[in-house]
């Protein structure tokens, strides 16, 4: 521009063969400013593309959309909501269809980041003061008095106002996304839940920017194993098939050297567009999320991915903590059951095999993963019932007597009064399997002779587990059948003693079934 920046680029007579503007301005995307010039005068656009065309703002340029019309303007600004500057004329077609324009933008499209930069050359259609007060613009040009000097700032500080607004817009995002994020890690009910919840949280909030592609991104979080190794917890697409593998497989270079540099910082790092920020919790446990094929981090990005990994460390503890409480608990329910086992001279193995066997066709049933959990979980204590029963009657080998029948029998109603009193899902759970795992389908079993479905489903599938472990295990009263023995029972019970419909299943799967017996065989 040099000696033509004070001249006045609007109002006059221009040469259209001076506007030339080149093609390779068009082009943009992430790496460009939008800027949308309306006006229905096309030799506004030209010269305003002339004088702009090697402008630059941050290192990059402009790209510039053309609307002639109120229509065009407001059907090009809904396709780029990214527009950054609008260079909007007031009168169109003898109108003042621009002001409509802008607050049509403003309140239907919702847009309030795009500045907006009114230009009339009819200033006593739309006063300043007016418009100003009326509408919400960010400035306000009379094409007379616009200067290729005055443009050039205009666009300047245009672009600043910008920039800002969006980086502010981006962290309110951001910030949202985080504390949406929060709530659903306190939900995670297991550690691998956990880390899948984190990596979906994290590329959620990476996704306001975007200069991100999420589907480019792979990631995974890692957890620190006793034997002081990092193991994948779970991972993206890329990194699902190496769930439970050593870390260190993973192709990101020296992973002992990167770690070092994360604990040291003791925020997530950025190198050569991967991410990774490690975690050290209160209870001595040690995991990192490790993110690759990320653009440049931003700074408001990597401040919220901070604030996001404070949460996430916070609720890693919590997790640890839980699943202690939980591996507690379960150490607990398998002791009480291999203690009331072992009372009847029978194998502790034997309600780690049932625990196991529950679970298995309470998920061929189609029960959810968290239910078919809670009923191995809840089936050790199934015969729970038999600390009421004396060793005389419990031991006796051979048959007994219908007295000593009636109190063997009894064993399910003083499991239930043992574990009904608690509010615990696994307790409530295991005094119903207590209660009724002696039921029979046909409404003949104990104590008091459901029938079908009012059996509850957790009764039906402990007792085809349990009845199928006894019969292969040596008791005190019996030898152990051999398998096509133990087959044929069943196959005459069903629809008798057996749900038909888990019988099904169990003979369907029971290749599966004969691998958790020999798994937990007995010692």
């Amino acid at each position: 521009m040099n000696n033509e920046t004070d001249k006045l680029i609007f109002g006059a007579d221009n040469d259209d063969s001076l506007l030339v503007f080149s093609p390779e301005h068009e082009a943009g995307g992430s790496n460009t400013w939008k800027v949308m010039i309306v006006d229905d005068d096309r030799s506004i656009h030209q010269v305003t593309k002339h004088i702009l065309k090697d402008f630059t703002f941050e290192g990059k340029p402009l790209r510039f959309f053309s609307a002639y019309s109120p229509d065009e303007a407001i059907e090009l600004v809904r396709r780029n909501p990214d527009v950054a500057v609008m260079l909007l004329d007031v009168v169109m077609d003898g109108d003042k269809a621009g002001l409509k324009v802008a607050r049509f933008i403003r309140e239907v499209l919702n847009n309030r980041l795009v500045r907006i930069i009114l230009r009339t050359g009819q200033p006593q259609e739309a006063p300043e003061e007016t418009v100003i007060r009326d509408y919400d613009i960010n400035d306000y040009k009379e094409k007379t008095e616009l200067t290729a000097r005055k443009l050039t700032t205009t666009m300047i500080a245009s672009l600043r106002s910008y920039r800002d607004i969006v980086s502010l817009d981006n962290n309110k995002k951001g910030l949202e996304k985080t504390l949406e994020s929060a709530a659903a890690l306190l939900e995670a009910q297991s550690l691998k839940r956990l880390a899948s919840c984190i990596l979906t949280q994290l590329l959620s909030i990476l996704s306001i920017n975007p200069h991100h592609n999420a589907e480019t991104i792979s990631g995974l979080v890692a957890v620190k194993e006793a034997n002081g190794e990092f193991y994948i917890l779970d991972g993206t697409e890329k990194y699902c098939g190496m769930v439970g593998c050593p870390a260190r497989q993973m192709a990101a270079g020296d992973l002992e050297e990167i770690i070092d540099k994360a604990r040291q910082s003791k925020k997530g790092i950025h190198f050569d567009h991967c991410f990774i920020q490690y975690f050290h919790g209160k209870n001595q446990h040690e995991t990192f999320i490790y993110l690759e094929g990320l653009n440049s981090l931003t700074d408001w990005e990597k401040n919220l991915i901070n604030i996001f990994g404070m949460t996430v460390a916070a609720t890693f503890d919590n997790s640890f903590l839980a699943q202690e409480i939980e591996d507690t608990q379960k150490e607990i329910i398998f002791t009480l059951g291999e203690f009331s086992e072992a009372r009847s001279k029978e194998t502790g193995n034997h309600v780690r095999r049932v625990a196991e066997y529950s679970k298995l066709l309470a998920l061929k049933y189609g029960l959810p993963e968290d239910e078919a959990e809670l009923i191995k979980l809840a089936s050790p204590m199934h015969d729970v019932g038999k600390l009421g029963i004396t060793d005389t009657i419990l031991n006796k080998p051979g048959k007994l007597a219908p007295e000593e029948f009636e109190v063997i029998k009894a064993h399910g109603v003083l499991g239930y009064e043992i574990l009904r009193s608690s509010n615990r899902k696994i307790m409530k759970a295991a005094a119903i399997i207590a209660l009724q795992h002696h039921e029979k389908y046909d409404g003949t079993g104990y104590p008091d002779g459901l029938k079908g479905e009012d059996i509850h489903i957790y009764g039906r599938i402990t007792a085809i587990a349990d009845v199928f472990d006894a019969l292969g295990s040596n008791r005190v009263y019996k030898a152990a059948w051999p398998l096509d023995k133990i087959l044929e029972y069943f196959a005459s019970e069903k629809g008798i003693h057996f749900d038909p419909k888990l019988v099904d299943i169990f003979m369907e799967n029971l290749e599966e079934f004969l691998h958790i017996r020999d798994t937990f065989k007995d010692m």
